[in-house]
C-alpha cells in the first residue's frame, strides 16, 4: 500500500527515488500497511512540493506561458459551473420537468418544447466543456473558437436561441462562490484573450495534460445532474466556496516554495473575474454575503505581497 503514495510524486522523481523511499518505509515501520498519520502527511506534502518543482524547473515553456494556460483553464472551469446539470440533462435527454427551476420552461430543451416557448439548439455549458478539453490537452486552438462562441453567446442572451437562455436565474450572486453566469463578459472575454495568446505563442509548447483530469468534471455533472444539486443550492456555493478557496492558497503556497511567477497569473485572473462579480452585485453589501466577498477581497489583496515574496526567493536562490 505504500506505494499509493508514491502517486503523489512526479513520474520521474517516482522513477529515480521511489525503490529508495519505499525501502525506508518498510525499514521504518515493518509489517505496516501504512506508516503513520503524520508521516503520510509529509510525504503528501513532499510530493506536492515535488510537482511543484518539477513545473518550475522544466525549461519546455516560459513561465508567463503556463501561468497563461493555467489562467486560461481556471476560466473555463469556472464558466462550465453553472451549467453542470444544464449539460448533463442535455447530454442524457432528460427533460427536468418540475426540477427546472433554473430555466424558463422544458421547451427549451429541443425535444420537450412547452407552449409558448423557443427551442434552443445547444446549452451554453458545452461552450466551456469544450474549451476546459481542449486546454487539459493543450489544444488552444480548439479552446479559441468556444471562447469566442462563449461571448457572442453572452452577448445576445435574449435575442438568439442558438444557445437558449442563461440556464441559471436568480438573485444575491455574489462572493467567493457565485456562479459567473453567461452574461458576464468579463469572464468569457478574459478567456478569449487567454485562449488567443496561447494560440498565437504555443502550439505545441503547452503541458498536455491526461483525460483523468477529466473524472472529476464527470463527478461534478454527476452531483449537479443526477442528484439535482443546482449551482445556486446553498450547499453546491459552500463547496465551490472551500474548492476556490483551497485552489489559491495551493497556488500562493506553490509560488511561495519555487519563487516562480507562474501561479500568480492564474490567481490575477480569477482576482479580475471574482472582485468584478462581487462589485457589481445587486446588494453587495448584504450582510449575509459579507464573509464570502471579505474573503476573495483578502486573498487578492495580497497578490502584490505574493510577487514580491517569490522575486526575494528568486533573488536569494541566486546568491546561495
Amino acid at each position: 500500500m505504500n506505494r499509493l503514495l508514491l502517486a503523489a510524486y512526479p513520474k520521474t522523481h517516482r522513477d529515480q527515488y521511489g525503490d529508495e523511499l519505499l525501502a525506508c518505509l518498510a525499514e521504518a515501520h515493518p509489517g505496516r500497511d501504512w506508516p503513520p498519520p503524520r508521516e503520510i502527511a509529509a510525504l503528501l506534502r513532499g510530493g506536492a512540493q515535488a510537482h511543484a518543482r518539477t513545473a518550475a524547473d522544466d525549461p519546455a515553456r516560459p513561465w508567463w506561458l503556463d501561468g497563461i494556460h493555467l489562467a486560461a483553464l481556471s476560466l473555463a472551469v469556472l464558466a462550465l459551473v453553472p451549467y453542470l446539470q444544464d449539460v448533463w440533462d442535455w447530454t442524457l435527454r432528460i427533460d427536468p420537468g418540475s426540477r427546472a427551476i433554473g430555466f424558463h420552461a422544458t421547451g427549451w430543451y429541443p425535444w420537450a418544447q412547452g407552449p409558448g416557448t423557443q427551442p434552443r439548439m445547444l446549452p451554453y455549458g458545452l461552450l466551456p466543456l469544450v474549451a476546459v478539453v481542449a486546454l487539459l490537452r493543450g489544444k488552444p486552438r480548439i479552446a479559441l473558437p468556444a471562447s469566442a462562441a462563449m461571448v457572442y453567446a453572452g452577448g445576445t442572451l435574449g435575442s438568439s436561441t442558438l444557445f437558449g437562455d442563461e440556464g441559471v436565474v436568480g438573485t444575491g450572486y455574489y462572493g467567493l462562490a457565485a456562479p459567473v453566469l453567461a452574461g458576464d463578459l468579463v469572464l468569457s472575454v478574459t478567456l478569449l484573450v487567454a485562449c488567443g495568446v496561447l494560440a498565437v505563442r504555443g502550439p505545441g509548447r503547452l503541458r498536455r495534460r491526461s483525460y483523468g483530469w477529466l473524472v472529476p468534471v464527470a463527478g461534478a455533472m454527476f452531483l449537479a445532474g443526477g442528484l439535482h444539486i443546482v449551482s445556486y443550492d446553498p450547499w453546491f456555493q459552500r463547496g465551490q466556496f472551500a474548492l476556490e478557496a483551497a485552489a489559491l492558497i495551493a497556488a500562493w503556497w506553490a509560488t511561495s516554495t519555487t519563487g516562480d511567477y507562474r501561479w500568480t497569473i492564474p490567481v490575477a485572473a480569477f482576482a479580475l473575474v471574482r472582485t468584478h462579480l462581487i462589485l457589481t452585485g445587486a446588494t453587495p453589501l448584504d450582510l449575509r454575503h459579507v464573509s464570502s466577498a471579505a474573503v476573495v477581497l483578502v486573498l487578492t489583496a495580497t497578490l502584490p505581497v505574493l510577487v514580491v515574496a517569490a522575486r526575494d526567493k528568486r533573488s536569494h536562490g541566486r546568491l546561495g
